[in-house]
């Protein structure tokens, strides 16, 4: 297997075809936006930089993996040929399942189709395709050159043979491949989601501030970086969506969103992609500043 397809230029995708790229494999990138593919290749370009400059790399690798990557605005053109479609579109439910119908038509019957969804039920996705035994979940963390997990989801029809494939394919990546069934939130997202909502409660009741619900979560839980600073990162709209999905699929109202949160994503405020959220993301350093609205948080006592 040398040829993979990626539908979806963003985030994850870029990071996505950066790595199967890097590791020897030929590329088609997929988008609907010529502008967005041209993004997707200069991030990819930058962060090559990066590791060259680290000597992790060479400039003649460097060379080697953005050749092995071909952009396409046609998903028919992009995945005729290929061994493994990689969706990696937004979290969307009714946009994946258009894609993945289309999938069941564009690609070859052999093709696993794979989807990087963190949250949308694989058994769901390949019930609307024609070889729902090849659709498996993929689910790589950002970001993704750097991270080491890949959470593999057997959908209900996932062959063993797709599976094992899929786990060797993300060893090839370099990556640490770890399986879990097809249940809402998987393994990663069911134990991280609740957390970072109660999080979101603990300064919704002012039981304490942003800073220091995130210092106690870092000092305290060895964690690199604090829940809420975390939310920002992910996406507060994604984050909303992803406990959105939990507390539908379980039917249990642990899982429902904290309302602040809801307040937040309805007002704009998503975090790092709109410059505001927990924290203020404006300022163009790494420095961690408040958001404003949450500096004057008056506590109970």
């Amino acid at each position: 297997m040398k040829k993979v397809a990626v539908i979806g230029s963003g985030t994850m995708g870029n990071g996505i075809a950066h790595v199967f790229a890097q590791n020897g494999f030929q590329v088609s990138l997929v988008d609907i936006s010529e502008e967005a593919l041209q993004k997707a290749l200069g991030t990819i370009a930058k962060n090559l930089d990066r590791i060259v400059a680290k000597g992790n790399l060479t400039e003649e690798q460097k060379a080697h993996t953005l050749k092995n990557i071909t952009t396409f605005t046609s998903m028919q053109e992009g995945v005729q040929d290929v061994d493994l479609v990689v969706e990696a579109a937004t979290e969307n439910v009714d946009l994946k399942l258009k894609i993945f119908r289309d999938l069941s038509t564009f690609a070859k019957p052999e093709a696993i189709l794979a989807s990087n969804t963190s949250s949308i039920s694989i058994t769901k996705i390949a019930s609307v395709t024609d070889r729902p035994d090849k659709v498996i979940g993929m689910h790589f963390m950002n970001p993704v050159p750097v991270m080491k997990l890949v959470e593999i989801i057997r959908g209900y029809s996932t062959s063993d043979a797709v599976t094992r494939e899929i786990m060797d394919i993300s060893l090839q990546l370099g990556k640490v491949p770890t399986e879990c069934n097809d249940y809402p939130g998987f393994i990663a997202n069911r134990i991280l989601m609740p957390m970072i909502n109660e999080a979101i409660y603990s300064l919704y009741e002012s039981v304490a501030g942003v800073e220091e619900i995130d210092t106690i979560m870092k000092l305290g839980m060895a964690h690199p970086m604090g829940p809420l600073q975390l939310a920002d990162f992910i996406g507060l709209d994604v984050c909303l969506s992803i406990l959105n999905v939990l507390h539908d699929g379980f039917g249990n109202p642990k899982y429902a969103p904290c309302p602040l949160l809801v307040n937040m994503v309805q007002a704009g405020h998503k975090g790092v992609k709109s410059g505001q959220g927990f924290y203020s993301w404006t300022h163009g350093t790494r420095e961690l500043i408040v958001a404003d609205r949450f500096k004057k948080q008056q506590f109970v006592q």
